[in-house]
């Protein structure tokens, strides 16, 4: 478990609990779990405990947590698999201020890229070469990506590159840190497994899952062989239901209700946003009772109205007394960019109806 056990640093003690629960059944099963300490997990403070720690504090058996660098030999059925561990550090871990006086970022990331690959290197000389390896490290790796195709953004935190975490005596390095599942190096696999569930809507299309590692020793070659299977989950859904209601909707609920039926299958059990757009002059009739009522089989909804307050069109410096209905009509549909031959039409069809009504047949 690559870190970031939670959203937040400072976690509910309900959330607590229920985390408790699940390392507990894995625990009591036999079963050995390596928890690696995120920046999530980090307090705000120095000195204070990580969200983590209390499984150490207690020496809960089967667990293993890494808030330090450092290599865990960890015995399963197996035989024994070494865990080189690169936990979140910060910055005043690594250089002092004196260190980073007068330097730029870009320096500083230098310095810092330095400082963690000669921890990798030190821990990597540790190992036993006869063993099966795996550095799990939370980190942000370059060329990482987050959401859809969308590059990393580094801001202000220090970064790797995948040839700084690469090294002949890991048979497989696990990252965390990107909630992306994803693939940066195929041999040795460099490999963010991901979160297991969605925080967000940015997240929605995303798949998520964990990945299953097998390494094995090649009978021929001596060599260890390494397979990586992704297995996806479920996970909780994301669903955004967005309409735009029309100036001449006259029943706006109604259009709400049917976006919200077409999407039906969708919504159930789901983390819903529902977006409409309207009128100002169109708010008032909008059914809220209603619309609530369509999205109860939601896990949980929000809804966001956004109020179009329609500007109007200005015809020039003239009053309306000082332009004809005609010359009104041809102002409006520029402002609108109604297409020409369309403009043309709509035209010959207004001035029919202005001469009707001047003339008094309307």
């Amino acid at each position: 478990f690559c870190g970031d056990a939670y959203k937040s640093r400072e976690p509910s003690q309900t959330q607590q609990r229920e985390f408790a629960k699940r390392i507990n059944r894995l625990s009591t099963g036999g079963v050995p779990i390596f928890l690696l300490v995120g920046n999530h997990d980090l307090p705000n403070a120095i000195g204070k405990a990580t969200t983590t720690e209390i499984f150490d504090t207690l020496t809960v058996k089967n667990v293993y947590v890494s808030n330090r660098p450092g290599v865990y030999r960890i015995p399963t059925p197996s035989g024994i698999v070494q865990v080189a561990s690169l936990p979140w550090l910060r910055r005043s871990a690594l250089l002092t201020k004196e260190d980073t006086k007068n330097l730029t970022f870009e320096q500083i990331n230098q310095r810092l890229q330095a400082a963690m690959t000669e921890v990798i290197a030190a821990k990597a000389k540790e190992l036993d070469p006869e063993l099966p390896a795996v550095l799990a490290a939370h980190v942000w790796v370059t060329g990482a990506k987050v959401g859809s195709e969308s590059s990393m953004t580094i801001g202000q935190e220090h970064a790797l590159m995948v040839s700084n975490v690469v090294h002949p005596a890991f048979d497989y390095i696990a990252l965390g840190h990107i909630h992306k599942h994803q693939v940066l190096n195929e041999e040795p696999p460099v490999v963010y497994a991901g979160s297991l569930e969605r925080l967000d809507f940015g997240e929605a299309e995303d798949s998520k899952g964990f990945y299953l590692v097998e390494i094995e020793a090649d009978s021929e070659t001596g060599k260890r062989q390494v397979s990586f299977d992704f297995h996806p989950l479920e996970g909780r859904r994301f669903v955004t239901v967005s309409v735009k209601v029309e100036p001449d909707d006259i029943e706006p609920t109604a259009a709400v209700l049917k976006a919200i039926t077409e999407q039906a299958d969708n919504i159930k059990d789901a983390i819903v946003r529902l977006q409409v757009s309207l009128p100002a002059e169109l708010e008032g009739q909008l059914r809220d009772s209603d619309i609530r009522e369509a999205l109860k089989e939601a896990h949980h909804f929000t809804i966001a109205k956004e109020i179009r307050r329609e500007t109007r069109v200005r015809l020039g410096e003239g009053t309306a007394e000082e332009i004809t209905p005609t010359q009104a009509l041809k102002a409006y549909l520029e402002s609108k960019k109604v297409p020409a031959e369309r403009a043309k039409v709509l035209r010959e069809y207004g001035e029919r109806l202005i001469e009707e009504q001047e003339s008094g047949q309307i």
